[in-house]
């Protein structure tokens, strides 16, 4: 079976929604390979810091059915989809990569061009599954995070309990 890798990232209701969407993949996938969670800006658009972190599972399910339960487990946490791509959400888990596989895949192109792009995607992802490589050059993803302009995109780890309560020091972050 591949390795799956999603990024999940939120910046409303963000403990709660983090929280939220690790079980609901926990418990369609079984067990996660999870990075630490950071704390971001906001890229695209003026809003609230970001939480995010990169969860990787194993699973013989095609792209499409993935691609509906992430949409699925958007839903039911609370996300509403408006016209604009980068705005304030509840929730955004997006497939990364399927396995080895490159190009379309049951309408999306993976892997996602947002691994190279952007630190909220690709630190996290590094960390987790830094020796496997992105399937397009055939580097390791810690070689890229290596290379990444790191100062551009600060990612800051924040200490976060998946199953208990969101630590009382980081309270101020809600």
């Amino acid at each position: 079976m591949p390795w799956v890798w999603v990024s999940i990232g939120s910046n409303q209701a963000r403990e709660r929604s983090i929280r939220g969407a690790v079980a609901a993949l926990r418990e369609r996938y079984g067990p996660l390979k999870l990075s630490r969670v950071y704390e971001s800006e906001a890229v695209g658009f003026a809003g609230h810091p970001f939480l995010n972190l990169v969860a990787g599972f194993q699973t013989d399910e095609p792209v499409g059915a993935i691609n509906s339960a992430l949409r699925a487990i958007e839903d039911a946490l609370g996300r509403v989809r408006g016209p604009e791509k980068f705005a304030p959400r509840t929730l955004d888990l997006d497939l990364l990569t399927y396995g080895d596989q490159v190009g379309m895949m049951d309408g999306r192109l993976l892997p996602r061009d947002e691994i190279l792009r952007y630190a909220f995607v690709l630190g996290p992802l590094a960390e987790i599954a830094g020796d496997q490589t992105y399937p397009p050059t055939g580097q390791t993803y810690q070689a890229l995070w290596a290379a990444f302009d790191q100062a551009s995109q600060p990612i800051v780890p924040v200490p976060f309990d998946f199953d208990g309560d969101w630590p009382a020091s980081r309270s101020a972050l809600t």
